[in-house]
């Protein structure tokens, strides 16, 4: 334990040094303020109003500053690529969108509906949504509880309603939760989800719901509890559903290793996709996939130190009753 609180104590230093540095040599703008707000006048896209399918897509994109980012290739071009890319889905929640949100939005991307940046790392949560849809009712929440570096800027998750349809919404989350395995840093994980599914009870009883992030978690490690935020909100697990015929994987009390660019997918991800349908409509996960061949450069490194997941959903409205915003 000592180790660990050791060790612990270092990340901060190291991190608060960083930051105090990069508070003052930012490369980030607040240009896409004013611009992104008028997105949510846009129209509706056709679609049916009882049935129809979309594509998702989660990715912490590595927005910290280029000298303490720990993707390898350049942040500016590579999140520049990744707001292109993004253009194939319909939905998609980025994390660690703090520095370089100007690239992401502004050199390619086209989604009509994307959420304000609310700033540069220390001062956002670095979470943001780019959708074809209607985005409606943003509220950003920070965690009560964090460890080391996290601490140093207000990580935590959105909440959104996006209109799948005219009139048929679904709430939407996007997470960013602790970081590292240590005791301390999970003790702060769980109380994140525990956090999290209080607002998913409170805000959304009887709605559809999609959780995806970073929720640096996992179902195998014993010190995790994002199988208890499953149980607890009535969710389910796109990757688990449809690549482990709905069965969790083995708890273990072993340290998970740290290199995630190496799963495939077979492996548990702590990049997650989480689901539940409604009385009114029905969510079945319809693919899956660990996108580890697309988000890469002309030399095949990985535009982020993340690898995103996606799913395709289809819907079903099944109730003869008019949802309302």
């Amino acid at each position: 334990m000592q180790a660990y609180l050791v060790l612990d104590k270092n990340r901060v230093l190291k991190t608060v040094s960083w930051l105090f540095i990069l508070f003052f040599l930012s490369e980030a703008t607040p240009a896409t303020r004013e611009q992104t707000a008028t997105a949510f006048r846009a129209k509706l896209p056709p679609d049916s109003l009882d049935a129809g399918s979309f594509s998702v897509i989660t990715y912490n994109i590595a927005g910290l500053p280029q000298l303490i980012c720990s993707a390898i290739t350049p942040r500016k071009e590579s999140i520049s690529a990744i707001g292109r890319l993004l253009n194939r889905f319909d939905i998609a929640h980025v994390q660690e969108d703090f520095n370089y949100n100007q690239y992401l939005y502004h050199a390619g991307n086209t989604h009509p509906f994307r959420t304000t940046t609310k700033g540069a790392v220390m001062t956002g949560d670095g979470l943001n949504t780019l959708s074809k849809f209607p985005v409606k009712h943003l509220r950003r929440i920070s965690w009560t509880d964090c460890t080391g570096a996290d601490c140093f800027t207000p990580k935590g998750f959105t909440y959104t309603r996006i209109e799948i349809a005219p009139t048929r919404f679904i709430d939407f989350y996007n997470v960013h939760a602790n970081a590292y395995n240590h005791p301390r840093a999970a003790l702060a994980r769980r109380r994140n989800m525990e956090q999290l599914s209080a607002y998913i009870r409170l805000h959304s009883t009887g709605n559809a719901v999609i959780v995806m992030g970073d929720l640096n978690g996992r179902y195998s490690f014993g010190l995790d509890n994002v199988d208890w935020l499953l149980k607890e909100n009535e969710l389910s697990d796109a990757w688990v559903s449809l690549h482990c015929k709905n069965q969790l994987p083995f708890r273990s009390n072993a340290i998970p290793a740290s290199d995630i660019l190496s799963l495939t997918d077979s492996c548990e991800t702590i990049d997650k996709i989480l689901f539940r349908s409604s009385a009114f409509i029905q969510l079945k996960p319809a693919a899956y996939a660990l996108e580890k061949a697309m988000f890469t450069n002309a030399k095949g490194l990985p535009l982020s130190d993340h690898h995103p997941v996606s799913a395709r959903f289809e819907w079903k409205f099944i109730n003869d009753v008019i949802a309302y915003d």
